[in-house]
């Protein structure tokens, strides 16, 4: 069995995320990171989007979630993000790591990396 990964690096979005009132007025960025594990084996064998995981249905996917969200935890936002993932019964495991730049003075950003995988 093959443990491959596609990863879609730096999503760029924004979206209202916070606790604080300061943070719920007005949309912030986030990056979102995902790395899905799957068999890439029989697409890459056959060469159609068919037999591998659609990262572009995915991404639009990720998009509409973020969109319109209201989330109070980056850690919420990147459980919902790898449950969307995981709707592909052929992602066996999906890490998502979402960023908040700025969040903290003197830090780059704060990020909250969760994987999840299917259940049986």
């Amino acid at each position: 069995m093959h443990c491959d990964r596609i990863l879609i690096r730096d999503l760029a979005l924004r979206c209202i995320i916070g606790i604080y009132p300061e943070e719920r007025r007005d949309k912030q960025d986030i990056i979102i990171n995902v790395v899905l594990e799957a068999d890439l084996a029989p697409a890459a064998a056959s060469d159609q989007l068919a037999d591998t995981v659609d990262y572009k249905a995915l991404k639009k996917k990720i998009l509409a979630l973020v969109d319109g969200s209201a989330f109070n935890l980056i850690e919420t936002l990147a459980d919902r993000v790898a449950r969307l993932a995981l709707e592909d019964k052929r992602v066996r495991r999906a890490t998502v790591t979402v960023d908040k730049p700025g969040a903290l003075r003197f830090a780059r950003s704060v990020a909250v990396e969760i994987s999840r995988g299917q259940t049986n």
